[in-house]
């Protein structure tokens, strides 16, 4: 039974033949069963009229505008050859449903005006003497009833369907748009993979640096000391080597993959552990925390500590021997406050701009980057008398 279901759906025209076979059939029965009925007609217009009406809804889905304008031809050939009504008739209700379900706009409004127009034509061509002329209004308005819900049934499938349409294209638009976004929160994540891996690899590389020249150094004086410098090496190259393959493991799970659960979040608590780090690789940082500790927005704190990062790391490249440098949190009631200075020679602020001496990096128009996605403000430069200061305020809401 669904196979025959699909054929019939696949084939519209063969369902609407048949329909019109049967109409002509009942049609030409009735004219020849009733002589009387035939006698008061003109047969060969009759005939043609009848044949006409069935091929209209024959055709009707093909050529809607054409079977429209059959039909109306057909109608005012019986008004004018004066052949009665008919059974056949029907088949002008089923064009103007079809008109106005699918066919052209004005075919559509041409078959209201013609269907409200019909009945009224035709009670005044064949009138009813014994029911007087209130009674022909009558009849007129209520035959006018059928063509108008037939209009009205159509159009109400033809803006259904539009309503279904628009559904669609707004689906199909929103999945593009969706698919868009999710290209460019992949290039946003992996952009920020790549700033990620500039901050692993500058701050553990640059302590490694450090340690591997005074491990050099002292070789042969001070082997213990030596030994631990060689250690701190091996276990900050360990912990880079780790971070790099939780980073780069992110690019090769694809776009498919929540990436959030496999990159490192510093926050920071981990900035004490950070300066611990920069002291045992020879550089004195003096450490303060100003306010009541809280936790932060996880963006404020990722922020926050890879400030401190880039910042002793340039301190550690550019500061020079004896160069000391100090890191300052304050925790205000609105936002995070930041500062790290140092008093060494530093580099020129051009280069710091351009991202290190090598102009590779993202120095601080990476910092400036990360402080804006959070909303807050960066203040960066030589301190009068030497050395390098970088403040910064981190609101716990992004500005609008």
């Amino acid at each position: 039974m669904q196979r025959l279901y699909d054929f019939l759906r696949r084939h519209p025209t063969w369902v609407d033949s048949f329909w019109a076979v049967v109409l002509l059939g009942v049609t030409l029965a009735g004219g020849a069963i009733d002589p009387d009925y035939a006698n008061d007609m003109n047969e060969t217009a009759f005939v043609v009229i009848t044949l006409a009406l069935c091929l209209s809804i024959a055709l009707r889905r093909r050529m809607p505008e054409k079977m429209l304008m059959l039909a109306a031809a057909a109608g005012i050939a019986q008004l004018i050859l004066d052949v009665p009504r008919i059974p056949a008739d029907f088949a002008m209700f089923v064009v103007i449903y079809t008109v106005a379900a699918n066919g052209a706009r004005w075919a559509s409004w041409f078959a209201l005006g013609g269907g409200l127009c019909a009945a009224s034509l035709g009670q005044l061509r064949w009138t009813e003497d014994d029911t007087g002329s209130m009674g022909n209004a009558v009849l007129a308005l209520f035959l006018t009833v059928p063509f108008a819900l037939a209009w009205v049934l159509g159009d109400s499938l033809r803006t259904r369907r539009a309503y279904f349409a628009q559904l669609e294209e707004r689906a199909a638009r929103l999945e593009k748009e969706r698919e868009a976004q999710a290209k460019v929160a992949v290039a946003a994540e992996r952009a920020r993979i790549a700033r990620e891996l500039h901050d692993v690899v500058a701050h553990n590389v640059s302590v490694m640096v450090v340690q591997a020249d005074g491990a050099a150094y002292v070789l042969d004086a001070a082997p213990d000391q030596a030994k631990k410098a060689l250690e701190t090496i091996s276990s900050t190259g360990r912990q880079a080597l780790a971070e790099m393959r939780r980073l780069l493991g992110v690019l090769r799970t694809g776009e498919h993959k929540e990436v959030g659960e496999y990159v490192p979040q510093p926050d920071v608590e981990q900035i004490d552990d950070l300066v611990e780090q920069c002291r045992v690789a020879g550089l004195p940082v003096d450490f303060t925390i100003e306010g009541t500790p809280r936790p932060l927005p996880s963006g404020v704190e990722l922020t926050a500590y890879r400030i401190v990062q880039e910042a002793l790391t340039n301190t550690r490249k550019h500061g020079g021997p004896n160069t000391g440098a100090s890191v300052r949190l304050v925790y205000f009631d609105d936002g995070l406050g930041l500062l790290v200075e140092d008093d060494g020679k530093g580099a020129p602020h051009e280069l710091y701009e351009e991202g290190g001496i090598d102009g590779q990096g993202h120095g601080l128009i990476g910092m400036r980057e990360r402080v804006g996605m959070v909303g807050g403000t960066l203040d960066a430069g030589p301190r009068p008398g030497g050395g390098f200061r970088i403040s910064a305020l981190l609101p716990l809401k992004p500005a609008h």
